[in-house]
C-alpha cells in the first residue's frame, strides 16, 4: 500500500540499539509528536515542515534526514494503526469464509471490533487524525490517510459480499450496507475520542456488532 513508509533515520549507519541509533529514534519521535499535535490542532494541509520543526525545537533542515516529505511522515504516523487494522480485517475475512451462523459471524466481526478498541487505547492521536482527515480530498500529505480509508472500505464491502453469499446478511447492495457500517463505526470512534456520553467505550464495539448483525441479518 502507498501508506507504507521507510524513514531515512532508521537506515543510516550505526549498530541497532547503539547510541547513534537511539538518538536518531529519539529525534524522529520528537518530529512525529510535534507533527501529530499540529495536525490535530490545524489540519494536515495547514501545517508546514517549518511549523513542525519549530515545534520540535530542531533545525528545519534536519527534517529531511528522517523523512523525504510530509507525506512519508503522515504515513509513518499512521503505519501502526494501518498494520493492525489490516491484520484484523484479514483475520475477520478468513473467519467469515467459513461462518454459517449468526454466532460464527459475530465472532468474525468481533475481531475487527476488538482491534478498534485496542487502537483507541494505544493510538488515540493517530486514530483521531485519521477520522478528521479521511473524508477530505486525497491531496498533498493527506494521501496516505485516504489510502487507508479506501482500503477499509474495500475490506468492508468484500466481507459483506462473503456474508451475503452465505445467506447470513440481507441482499442489500454490499457497498451500501458496508459503507453505512463504516460510517457508523467511525462516528462512534469520534464520540469516544471527544468524551461524549455513550457509556463504557469498551462495550461499544460489541454493541455496534450486535446492532449491525441484527439489523442486516437475513
Amino acid at each position: 500500500m502507498a501508506t507504507r513508509s521507510s524513514t531515512k533515520a532508521l537506515v543510516r549507519p550505526g549498530p541497532k540499539g547503539g547510541v547513534r541509533d537511539l538518538n536518531r529514534q529519539k529525534k524522529a519521535q520528537a518530529i512525529r509528536d510535534a507533527a501529530l499535535s499540529l495536525f490535530l490542532a490545524r489540519g494536515i494541509e495547514a501545517v508546514s515542515v517549518d511549523d513542525i520543526m519549530k515545534s520540535a525545537r530542531m533545525a528545519k533542515g534536519s527534517f529531511y534526514r528522517y523523512y523525504a516529505d510530509q507525506t512519508t511522515l503522515v504515513a509513518d504516523l499512521l503505519e501502526p494503526t494501518r498494520r493492525k487494522m489490516t491484520e484484523a480485517f484479514e483475520q475477520s475475512s478468513a473467519a467469515l469464509e467459513t461462518a454459517s451462523t449468526r454466532e460464527a459471524m459475530f465472532a468474525a466481526y468481533t475481531v475487527v471490533g476488538d482491534t478498534l478498541a485496542t487502537l483507541l487505547m494505544e493510538y488515540p492521536g493517530p486514530v483521531r487524525l485519521y477520522l478528521q482527515e479521511s473524508r477530505a480530498p486525497a491531496e498533498g500529505a493527506r494521501r496516505p490517510i485516504i489510502d487507508i480509508a479506501r482500503e477499509i472500505s474495500r475490506y468492508a464491502v468484500a466481507m459483506t459480499h462473503v456474508a451475503q453469499r452465505h445467506g447470513i446478511l440481507k441482499p442489500i447492495p454490499p457497498a451500501v450496507s458496508a459503507l453505512t457500517v463504516v460510517g457508523a463505526a467511525e462516528r462512534l470512534l469520534l464520540a469516544v475520542l471527544h468524551d461524549e456520553d455513550i457509556g463504557n467505550p469498551l462495550e461499544v464495539p460489541a454493541a455496534l456488532t450486535t446492532l449491525i448483525l441484527d439489523g442486516l441479518r437475513a
